[in-house]
């Protein structure tokens, strides 16, 4: 595939995410070459070939698995009878999960809130920024590359539709009202994130604990939400609190992006 690079800057100008398949290693008879590369998007339609056949059906299906779970694969495959072909050779690829970097959704735009919204400015995290109070961003002056969300709180689907649910969904807690609070707790516990944090104290987590457990019939309670937010870095102030907070979800996307790079063979 000659124009992959052009290929993959309209998928990103589109937000569509794509796994990138790149053979690394061919030993032997091989249907590839290094450097063989193929685009597979999530419904699974192909730009390009690693040479067809099994392989390139193997490398389909984990590709799903890479944008699913938005991890690095490295394959190995010899073949063989397996593969229903005879020419015996290895082929080694990588597949990388493009266009799905991290997104924070940022519930609550005050003081702490507009200082992490800032901090995260060229870091790899898309940052949304929402509020439901009336005209309140009219009042803030926040960088371009910020996006906002005006929610309305007496319409609580609102909320829900306000944020990508997922893999890659990051959501912080810190509004203006405990109430809305839980609600967005409540919400999110239900729905699949990367990282759900909670501004307050161990006391506001235990209550909230109890209240999901009691009352929400959610027996996990808090045990999936981060709280209270930020690493233990010492200072209180929005700018320090807001440090530790960035400081946390670069942590938790790094150490992931880390951890999540597997290698899988098969023979």
């Amino acid at each position: 595939m000659t124009n992959w690079i052009e290929l993959l800057s309209e998928f990103k100008r589109n937000q569509q995410a794509v796994a990138l398949v790149t053979v690394t290693r061919c030993l032997g008879s091989t249907p590839c070459v290094v450097g063989s590369r193929m685009l597979i998007t999530k419904d699974e339609k192909l730009y390009g070939t690693i040479g067809g056949g099994k392989l390139e059906f193997q490398a389909t299906k984990e590709a799903m698995n890479s944008l699913r779970d938005n991890k690095i694969i490295e394959s190995s495959y010899i073949l063989g009878p397996e593969f229903e072909q005879c020419c015996g050779g290895k082929v080694e690829f990588m597949i990388e999960p493009m266009n799905q970097n991290p997104e924070l959704f940022l519930f609550g735009a005050g003081h702490i809130g507009v200082e992490i919204v800032n901090l995260l400015i060229d870091t790899p995290f898309k940052v949304i920024l929402i509020d439901s109070r009336d005209d309140w961003f009219n009042n803030l002056d926040l960088d371009s590359r910020i996006t906002t969300k005006q929610v309305t709180e007496n319409d609580f689907k609102t909320f829900t539709e306000a944020v990508t649910w997922g893999t890659n969904c990051y959501v912080l807690v810190l509004t203006h009202n405990h109430a809305i609070d839980f609600d967005i707790i409540t919400m999110a516990l239900k729905r699949d994130t990367k990282f759900l944090g909670l501004i307050g104290s161990k006391t506001k987590k235990v209550r909230f604990h109890n209240m999901l457990v009691k009352d929400m019939g959610i027996p996990e309670g808090m045990t999936h939400v981060v709280c209270p937010i930020g690493l233990d870095i010492g200072g209180d102030t929005p700018k320090e609190i807001a440090i530790s907070v960035v400081a946390q979800l670069l942590q938790v996307h790094y150490q992931s992006e880390s951890n999540l790079r597997s290698k899988t063979s098969s023979f």
